[in-house]
């Protein structure tokens, strides 16, 4: 591989640059990273959009969490510009009333203003329990959140709340894809990426043990080595 993959790497919910921190550095022989800003857009679509004005004609795309849903509304839009396509602990399917109720209860915690107990509240979810002694680990998702802020906090949620349903155009992505996810995530749990393994023909599933939703922090090695084998099929 002589020329550098140009990758688009897409935080999720109150992530940023952070989260992929370990993969740029550790990609940075083989992949130009570019991370996702989802900071200022309501909608999934605006998201999709921000993400293919900056990246050149053909790329390779990783989405995690919400930028899941964002690589997926990309396969919509612009399907022909996507080489190579890994979705990480995120979901095809649309929210179940439960978790539709649960977003709506965080969003009125936040608008009283209590967000900054609400990414602390999540931590178990987030994260394996083993890594809730982490003090890199969760600083770094505190921080992030702490970035982001409540007005992003809000829009994101908004965003995540109006997506469209992925499940029906999983059959017509073609492009190599990688499913990676925690074997205990509890947001968008094994299930979720066993469904779309199924739906996509081109696709590979990798479950990392002991890890939860956020693996490129929690187990920053193997998801590099996964994605660097990933990019092999770049050509």
């Amino acid at each position: 591989m002589t020329q550098k993959v140009p990758l688009a790497l897409l935080p999720g919910l109150l992530l940023d640059a952070g989260l992929w921190r370990a993969q740029v550095q550790d990609l940075a022989d083989i992949a130009d990273c570019r991370i996702g800003d989802f900071s200022t857009q309501d909608t999934v679509g605006d998201m999709a959009r921000s993400v293919l004005a900056v990246m050149p004609e053909r790329f390779a795309l990783a989405g995690l969490s919400m930028g899941g849903y964002v690589a997926l509304e990309i396969m919509r839009q612009a399907p022909h510009r996507v080489a190579l396509l890994a979705l990480l602990d995120t979901m095809a399917r649309l929210d179940t009333p439960a978790q539709t109720s649960h977003r709506r209860g965080l969003i009125e915690l936040a608008r009283k203003g209590k967000f900054r107990g609400v990414t602390r509240m999540l931590l178990p979810t987030l994260i394996h329990e083993d890594a809730l002694n982490d003090e890199a680990v969760t600083g770094e998702i505190m921080a992030m959140a702490g970035r982001c802020g409540r007005d992003v906090f809000l829009r994101q949620q908004a965003a995540i709340m109006s997506r469209p349903d992925s499940l029906p155009g999983l059959g017509r992505i073609a492009c190599t894809t990688l499913i990676l996810c925690g074997r205990e995530d509890a947001r968008t749990p094994l299930d979720c990426h066993e469904e779309m393994h199924r739906g996509i023909h081109s696709a590979s599933l990798t479950v990392i043990d002991s890890c939860g939703h956020l693996p490129p922090l929690e187990k920053p090695a193997a998801v590099t080595a996964a994605l660097r084998a990933w990019l092999g099929a770049w050509g």
